[in-house]
């Protein structure tokens, strides 16, 4: 794709407040229109992305991945609209994720592991999984050109792109095939807002990048050697790409991964801070450890540092000792900047694969609550504020 001319000396753009009572710019919104239109037109499409995330208050890359995927129109699918699915880069046959309509799955080469889900224990109205590019892309301009909402958007020109921009304010909207209002865990501490910004190629009016930016975070996917409506999604079967010897795992039995380690030792690590420093599981002292697997980015991980800052707060290091490992990202300066921008004031290391394979760690945030003689006590998956708050705090008296 073409990129961004920084050489423009004039740079043509078409604003369209749709604020109550504005006007509306039409030839903006007809071009609009016309993506939109180029979008639906695509029945299937294949590609190598690039997909980055930050950390809350950083606008630095932490964790970047790449993938090719695969994607096809699916009207039989009432959430997004889409069958997906992702593969390594460096073997196309190699699935790692898909979605089919009807179900999920993630291919854990690690242990060996499909895992499928088919959604049976959703509550939601919608399905909680991240779109593919051009349904994602499509479905925020739909909702520019149809929502009551008050937005912004703005067009600019550079020549060989259109940076379509839409800014959201006070709420956060996510994309789940339809908009989704959610709650940002920054709430308490910023403003609520969403921005998307998507450029598209003035060639064939189609995007090749977005960006997404939130309060609590920010997101960005693009893509390349795009191929368009070559493919069948008749003729695609995700149970071709299942290696013969993994085993299928469904909701439920996914976390029993977890919590075999109940009960036994912890696995003993040694793991460095950002500063350099190695701090061991064996040197820790206190009577209960607290291990914490994050992820930078990751919301729900955010979310729980204010607790868990009380904790320790409340408590000394003979008593407690939190111990929080990164998962996601190996951002040196970027993890030191998290750890000064949120005043940790709990050890914060960073992991490496053999860690996170020890400890079956399948999703973040993962606390693993030890015992004195560093017994694996208590393993809780995902961080929901007061509940787990609570759920921590009655083990830990009971250890103590």
């Amino acid at each position: 794709m073409n990129k961004l001319s920084y050489i423009l000396s004039v740079i043509m753009f078409f604003p369209i407040m749709l604020l109550s009572g504005c006007r509306e710019n039409p030839s903006s919104r007809e071009y609009l229109k016309k993506v939109a239109a180029n979008i639906d037109q695509i029945k299937s499409a294949s590609y190598f992305s690039t997909n980055s995330g930050s950390a809350p208050g950083d606008t630095s890359k932490f964790t970047t991945y790449d993938w090719f995927n695969r994607e096809f129109s699916n009207a039989a699918d009432t959430f997004i609209g889409s069958t997906f699915a992702w593969f390594q880069p460096y073997d196309t046959t190699r699935m790692y994720y898909y979605y089919d309509g009807n179900a999920q799955a993630y291919i854990d080469s690690v242990i060996k592991t499909i895992e499928i889900d088919s959604f049976q224990t959703n509550r939601l109205p919608f399905r909680p999984i991240g779109p593919p590019f051009f349904n994602y892309t499509g479905s925020i301009i739909k909702y520019a050109l149809e929502t009551k909402d008050s937005i912004q958007i703005t067009l600019k020109d550079y020549g060989d792109t259109i940076k379509f921009s839409l800014y959201i304010p006070h709420k956060v909207v996510e994309f789940f095939g339809k908009p989704v209002v959610t709650e940002d865990p920054n709430s308490a501490l910023s403003e609520k807002y969403s921005r998307y910004d998507i450029w598209i190629s003035k060639s064939d009016n189609l995007p090749y990048r977005y960006r997404r930016s939130m309060s609590h975070s920010t997101s960005w996917e693009s893509c390349k050697n795009v191929r368009l409506n070559k493919n069948n999604t008749e003729h695609f079967m995700p149970s071709e790409y299942f290696p013969e010897s993994f085993t299928i795992s469904l909701p439920g039995k996914a976390n029993q991964l977890l919590n075999d380690l109940v009960g036994k030792p912890a696995p003993d690590w040694t793991l460095n801070d950002p500063y350099g420093n190695k701090v061991a599981l064996k040197d820790l002292k206190s009577k209960v450890v607290i291990i914490q697997f994050t992820g930078i980015g990751c919301g729900p991980c955010h979310a729980s540092i204010p607790f868990l800052k009380q904790l320790m707060a409340e408590e000394n290091l003979n008593r407690i000792e939190l111990v929080s490992i990164e998962t996601w990202s190996k951002n040196i300066e970027g993890i030191k900047r998290y750890i000064i921008n949120n005043n940790l004031n709990y050890k914060f290391l960073t992991s490496s694969p053999e860690v996170t394979k020890d400890y079956q760690v399948r999703g973040v945030p993962a606390f693993f609550i030890l015992d004195e003689n560093r017994i694996v006590r208590k393993i809780i998956g995902g961080y929901e504020k007061g509940t787990t708050d609570r759920e921590i705090r009655d083990i830990i008296q009971r250890l103590i």
